[in-house]
Formats: C-alpha cells, sequence, structure tokens
C-alpha cells in the first residue's frame, strides 16, 4: 500500500475508533436509541468507506501485478480471492486469508510486511 494511501486508511481508522468511542458513551449515558442508531449507521458508511480505498489500492497495485504476471495461477487466484471477497460480503462473512501464502503472495514486492492481513470471506 503506497504511504499516503496507508495514512489516509489510518486516519480514518482513528476516526472510527473515536466514533465508536462516542457511541460507547452515548450508550453509558442512556441516550435515545434512535440517536444511537443513526450513529451506527454512519460507522457502517465510514466503513463502507474505508473499504473503498483499501479496495482501489489493492485492485491498484496487487491485482494489476497479478493480472499482468505470466504466471495463470497468480492470476487465477487473484480473481478468485475478489470473488470469494464479493460473495462474502454479500453474506457478511470476513475473515482473514486462507493461507500465510496467499496474504504474502499480494505483497510479494517486499514493501509490506509478510503477515499482512488480507480480507478475505470465511466459508462456513
Amino acid at each position: 500500500m503506497q504511504e499516503a494511501t496507508r495514512a489516509d486508511v489510518l486516519n480514518r481508522l482513528k476516526s472510527l475508533e473515536g466514533h465508536i468511542r462516542g457511541i460507547q458513551k452515548m450508550i453509558d449515558d442512556d441516550r435515545y436509541c434512535i440517536d444511537v442508531l443513526k450513529q451506527t449507521a454512519a460507522v457502517k458508511g465510514a466503513l463502507d468507506r474505508l473499504d473503498a480505498v483499501i479496495l482501489e489500492a489493492h485492485l491498484g497495485s496487487c491485482v494489476t501485478q497479478a493480472i499482468r504476471s505470466a504466471d495463470e495461477s497468480e492470476r487465477e487466484r487473484v480473481i478468485a480471492e475478489l470473488l470469494d471477497l464479493f460473495h462474502g460480503q454479500a453474506s457478511g462473512k470476513w475473515g482473514r486469508a486462507k493461507s500465510p501464502a496467499m496474504a504474502a503472495g499480494c505483497h510479494s514486492l517486499g514493501t509490506e510486511p509478510a503477515d499482512a492481513v488480507v480480507l478475505a470471506p470465511t466459508h462456513s
């Protein structure tokens, strides 16, 4: 992930963290349920926008690199990974990459830690 994108993602996460703490305080203060629900809806929207930023970065780097690769299995892997992601998103099932190799494969340029977390759906 490029440094500017990483900084943006971290800022968004810090903002979300503060928002969640605010919702926790609302619950502690026994605030009106509809007001709490409005805030949780705002958090969901912010998470959706965060996901879009991360996905855009992934498509612009890891996926593009894999699709241009001469390795057919790598191309198939990233396409399957994206399909799994969207199928999982539709069902609400999220988890980690199925294997460390899958997570590391995305960042094979050596600019990312080998244990990077890659969002992928879990399968029941």
